[in-house]
């Protein structure tokens, strides 16, 4: 008798959507901020029998038998992360970068510590306080602020809260900034206060990782990540720190004991936050930081910067209003209010033009979250597929043709199939058929 999984009809609804998308895929131009394009290898670690093993605990102390070559695998992962950041410490079970977050919380925090982070409306993330959020839910946020004139990180109201409220921990990091960051002027303020400081980053990991932007390890006791976006992996979370350090602030574990820091952040990942951890995604990690461990992503993470400068000028040729008039990093924000257009609708017509990116608020926004006034647009999808500084203005200026006419369905059905023509000399994952 064959084995169960032998006689099992294959799924032709599924695999057939799945088609489509790598179809979607390759037919459009990405320009989400938050997405990329995995390696092959990444996507084959991935979908392997790892995805069998259940692994409760950490290598070498699993709750499980069976566990040898999982220790293997995700001890590779561990020890390359470190070797890509200079870390000392460093968890890789987290399911996503929220879970991440959730974890330093569990362990960093009690339900209603004040937190002080950087306001959604102004770029932050949902997990740094958002009240929609368990972050804000649980906890007591707090938030700061850009600068209307300039749309730069307002450091001056962030001390003057933290001075004045004592939050027990300071969240830097953003989903819509496009500028680096001053680690050092927010440990300075984090140590005049008495607060941690948990640096979040997600969006700029990997020009980071190549120490293309500010090193915020140097001064933020622990810095959290996704594994996907600019670091080019499977979808999944990180937790790490340069130094552990011996609990200042008093943190216990469940039991009540100090313990160094990196024990009580374990304990809060597992069992705090989560159970048995995705091996199979591990694998995909471990791969994806073996990656980042070339110079080839070096000369990658470079692109990025240089690619979304160059789609920056373009669009402020074009008398687009960018969020703090440029851009260091991966991404740009684009208030649309000179153009009479809301985000929603920019996003939804140029759906239509397979050109795929996302409304946004804006600082200050007077427009809801579900519509907003802004468009947020990222480099390194497009960079993943090999375009270069030149291919940005042609990209801009198919934009540009669906937004200066949006009602225009015949313009759109043109640009549409423009960008189908313009794609085709970057293919994407030509070994799938």
């Amino acid at each position: 008798m064959l084995p169960y999984f032998c006689v099992m009809q294959r799924d032709s609804q599924i695999f057939n959507l799945i088609d489509k998308e790598l179809e979607r895929q390759r037919n459009g131009i990405e320009l989400i901020a938050s997405e990329n394009f995995t390696s092959l290898q990444v996507m084959e670690a991935m979908g392997t029998v790892a995805t069998n093993k259940y692994a409760e605990g950490y290598p070498g102390k699993r709750f499980y038998g069976g566990c040898e070559v999982i220790d293997e695998i995700e001890t590779i992962a561990i020890n390359r992360l470190k070797q890509i950041f200079d870390l000392g410490w460093a968890n890789v079970q987290p399911h996503s970068g929220s879970q991440a977050n959730t974890a330093v919380f569990l362990a960093c925090l009690k339900p209603g510590d004040k937190i002080l982070g950087l306001n959604l409306s102004m770029g932050g993330h949902l997990t740094h306080g958002s009240p929609a959020n368990f972050s804000g839910k649980n906890y007591q946020a707090l938030f700061y602020g850009v600068k209307k004139e300039s749309g730069l990180i307002d450091y001056d109201q962030m001390e003057a809260t933290a001075v004045a409220e004592k939050p027990k921990m300071i969240i830097c990091g953003a989903s819509a900034y496009s500028r680096d960051w001053d680690y050092k002027r927010i440990r300075e303020i984090a140590d005049k206060t008495g607060a941690l400081v948990l640096a979040d980053i997600a969006h700029p990991a990997g020009m980071i990782a190549k120490k293309l932007l500010n090193d915020p390890f140097e001064h933020c006791h622990i810095v959290s990540s996704t594994t996907h976006k600019t670091l080019r992996g499977p979808r999944g979370g990180i937790i790490m720190m340069r130094r552990d350090f011996d609990n200042p602030f008093g943190i216990k574990d469940p039991k009540g004991n100090l313990r160094p820091m990196s024990a009580v952040l374990d304990l809060a990942v597992f069992p705090g936050a989560q159970g048995g951890p995705l091996e199979h995604v591990i694998a995909a990690k471990a791969v994806a930081f073996g990656e980042i461990l070339t110079e080839e992503f070096t000369v990658y993470a470079q692109q990025i910067i240089n690619n979304a400068r160059a789609m920056a000028k373009a669009f402020v040729k074009r008398g687009y209003n960018l969020i703090s008039n440029g851009t260091d990093n991966h991404l740009m924000l684009i208030d649309l209010r000179n153009k009479n257009l809301t985000g929603k609708k920019a996003q939804e017509t140029l759906d239509k033009a397979h050109i795929t990116l996302n409304k946004n608020a804006v600082p200050f926004d007077d427009k809801s979250p579900f519509v907003t006034s802004g468009i947020r647009i990222g480099t390194p999808a497009v960079t993943t597929r090999g375009m270069k500084e030149e291919h940005m203005e042609p990209i801009v200026e198919m934009i540009d043709r669906v937004l200066s006419d949006i009602e225009n369905e015949k313009q759109i059905k043109e640009v549409k199939d423009q960008v189908r023509q313009y794609m085709r000399q970057f293919p994407l994952y030509p070994e799938l058929v």
